[in-house]
């Protein structure tokens, strides 16, 4: 696939205004008209995996750029799936993956960003976050046991409390955004029907009934709830800087296509390349050259 319609691929689910975002308008199914069979589609994400590898590798040396990707999605839409195979070819010294649970006693003490601020990635690395802060908009918003465990005081749980925490992150994204970490948010957008079928494949196979939690029925039953809450969050918080993916998720080899072309597509973008060395360094080397030259001359003799 070359690069122009890569780019319009990976453009075709990027989100950077809000405005008039409404969820409904994207299909799950979407695979953009690609039809490819198994060994195709393994062939053609192998190379965005090789690609995502070499420019980490850049990152790394370069030390400038941080990335962090955040992974938002229902239950069963393939995030943890989508990890594993988009970033098997990167350098795990350069990488850092953190899946977010409940918040414990420690985490609740404080504020809602605490924990996520605590795992951002260091410069030269890719932070991946497997849910994120958006979940303080998204199940604390429909669970209203999840805010009041959080203790925050009477007077500032009022009517705009979720548009007040979307703005919280909008600008805390645009922060990271000037302090070069790049913030690529990706929403896999599974159908409702489509997670039924994965459900009961976790529950009739048996090498799959440890993926299965009584607890996604339930939460299926709000499922009207999160998209409304994934639609507002995402009209609220999509920008240029940080913008959002909206990926078809009901076809897997096409989610995990569209996530490693949107990485690699941002790193291409940072003018990576590996440092050059001033010319006192670089005498440095020249030195080292021949001494180690030498001893091998020396050696057989």
């Amino acid at each position: 696939m070359d690069v122009k319609r890569r780019r319009k691929l990976v453009a075709k689910y990027r989100v950077e205004a809000g405005k008039g975002f409404h969820l409904a308008d994207w299909d799950p199914a979407d695979t953009a008209g690609l039809e490819l069979d198994k060994e195709a589609a393994a062939a053609l994400l192998q190379e965005g995996v090789d690609r995502l590898a070499a420019l980490q590798d850049q990152l790394s040396a370069q030390d400038r750029w941080a990335v962090l990707c955040i992974f938002q999605a229902m239950d069963a839409a393939g995030k943890d799936g989508a990890i594993k195979h988009v970033f098997s070819g990167v350098n795990p010294q350069g990488c850092h993956a953190t899946a977010f649970k409940a918040p414990g006693p420690v985490e609740l003490d404080h504020d809602f960003l605490w924990r996520h601020v605590a795992a951002l990635p260091a410069r030269g690395q890719i932070g991946i976050h497997n849910r994120s802060w958006y979940e303080e908009v998204l199940v604390a918003r429909i669970h209203p046991e999840v805010l009041a465990r959080q203790r925050l005081p009477d007077r500032l749980v009022g009517k705009r409390i979720w548009e007040e925490r979307l703005e919280d992150i909008a600008a805390f994204e645009a922060y990271l955004g000037r302090q070069g970490v790049v913030v690529l948010k990706f929403f896999l957008h599974v159908s409702r029907e489509e997670q039924r079928q994965r459900f009961l494949k976790r529950i009739e196979e048996p090498e799959k009934n440890w993926k299965f939690n009584a607890g996604d029925i339930a939460e299926r039953h709000h499922w009207d709830e999160y998209q409304h809450a994934y639609e507002r969050a995402i009209r609220a918080t999509a920008t240029p800087a940080a913008p959002w993916y909206v990926v078809p998720a009901d076809t897997k080899w096409f989610t995990r296509l569209m996530v490693a072309e949107a990485i690699a597509q941002a790193l291409e973008g940072l003018d990576l390349h590996y440092p050059s060395l001033p010319a006192e360094e670089r005498a440095r080397l020249a030195d080292a050259r021949r001494d180690l030259e030498r001893e091998q001359e020396a050696g057989k003799a």
